[in-house]
């Protein structure tokens, strides 16, 4: 290689790069690019026409003026395109009318009209056009002391290229426009979405924290009253107490089975994840062991024919029997529960009674989380939940809950990993 000789792929990628940045700073200032391509357009090109043409007058200081005075308006055009038309008007008809060679003295003002039309000032822009066609055909003709009109072929052409000057402008403006509106449809339809994607993860992350407050706030309760009886019978009654410490090791094992399965629904995309089978009212056995292994005597009704029912409603009536059983082991002090569940044709209804002592916040609407959760699943899905004082005494929570709506809540539960990890990840964007 020669001293100072650069290699073939530098110099390509040198010239590649000088080419991106001509092309970023023609597209950031295309109004300088335009009054550059006019100026030297009717500089050159008027200088060539003056040799060549027998005009009146000879291209002189002052006509090099004016071919220099309609560009150089162009610079200004974004800020005062109706001012900028005007004075391009005037030096164009100058040129024309103090007889210089033709040249391609048309540019600037096609440049400055169609930015009047594109801004949408379309009376000024016609107002100028029908200007142009009179001085271009009568008064061209009266300053040069021409006795003859001008001719029909003449005012025709003239009108054509006017019209179609007009037509193309036009068209560029409605294109511009369509454009506008592609760009602003795609905004909303973005904002709209995030929106949706927003709200969709907030539900989402609201119905796992009621999952979660569901499964461990029933685990724990009776993990925690069933140590207590573990510590109380230790000593005196060993058998009892491994019975105890037998129910807590199941209890945990069943709540980090279900918290497992409720946090798959935040994994991404490809993670493994837990399998396990969302609880329902067959689980109803093991739930209402737990409660008796608690000190409760639960006793079991059915009205109705016991029917498969949708995974929504399903779920949502073990979940309000798990919590009213928890209720009731940790704030009722009660020592017997009655379970009652009804099977009609559309809906399930579940009733949980007690003859512990009744406490303040279940007859309010506030109540704790426990019950605005309990009521807010009831309502989800078509159905109502109440709860207070029952006729002997102690506490009764009663819900009824649609098999319809529950259909839905079983293919929304069903989409819930995606659906929300597609939320999440948009929203984070």
């Amino acid at each position: 290689m020669m001293p100072g000789a650069l290699p073939v792929s530098y110099r390509a990628g040198v010239e590649s790069n000088r080419s991106v940045s001509a092309v970023r700073w023609a597209r950031a200032y295309p109004d300088v690019l335009l009054a550059v391509v006019a100026l030297v357009l009717n500089v050159v090109v008027g200088t060539f026409a003056a040799r060549h043409q027998h005009a009146d007058r000879s291209l002189d200081v002052g006509g090099y003026l004016l071919l220099i005075v309609g560009p150089a308006l162009l610079l200004v055009r974004p800020r005062w395109p109706m001012g900028v038309l005007a004075g391009v008007f005037a030096a164009t008809f100058g040129y024309l009318w103090l007889g210089y060679p033709q040249g391609p003295i048309w540019l600037p003002l096609i440049v400055a009209f169609g930015g009047v039309v594109l801004m949408g000032k379309r009376l000024v822009a016609y107002t100028t056009l029908a200007a142009g066609f009179v001085s271009a055909t009568w008064v061209s003709s009266a300053l040069r002391d021409d006795e003859k009109a001008p001719s029909v072929v003449a005012m025709v052409g003239i009108a054509a290229w006017l019209l179609a000057l007009g037509a193309v402008t036009e068209l560029i403006r409605y294109r511009g426009e369509l454009r506008g509106v592609a760009r602003r449809e795609a905004a909303e339809a973005r904002r709209t979405e995030l929106e949706t994607a927003r709200r969709r993860a907030s539900e989402e992350r609201l119905d796992i924290a009621r999952e979660l407050h569901d499964v461990l706030a029933h685990s724990i309760s009776m993990i925690n009253v069933q140590a207590g009886v573990a510590l109380e019978l230790m000593d005196e009654r060993p058998e009892q107490a491994r019975a105890s410490l037998a129910t807590i090791k199941q209890a945990s094992k069943d709540a980090l089975v279900e918290v497992q399965a409720v946090l798959g629904a935040l994994r991404q995309a490809g993670e493994r994840v837990a399998t396990a089978p969302a609880p329902s009212m067959a689980d109803l056995d093991r739930l209402v062991s737990g409660a008796r292994a608690a000190g409760l005597d639960v006793s079991m009704r059915t009205d109705g024919e016991p029917r498969p029912l949708p995974a929504g409603t399903d779920l949502a009536a073990f979940r309000i029997l798990q919590e009213s059983l928890t209720n009731v082991v940790r704030h009722a002090e009660a020592t017997a529960v009655v379970v009652t569940i009804g099977y009609d044709a559309h809906q399930i209804t579940v009733e949980v009674t007690d003859d512990g002592k009744p406490a303040k916040v279940v007859g309010g609407r506030g109540g704790g989380s426990g019950i605005a959760g309990m009521r807010e699943r009831a309502t989800a899905l078509g159905g109502e939940l109440h709860a207070g004082r029952s006729l002997a005494g102690g506490r009764k929570l009663r819900s009824n809950i649609s098999d319809v709506l529950g259909v839905r809540g079983n293919s929304l539960a069903l989409t819930r990993t995606s659906t929300l990890s597609t939320s999440m990840a948009r929203c984070s964007t």
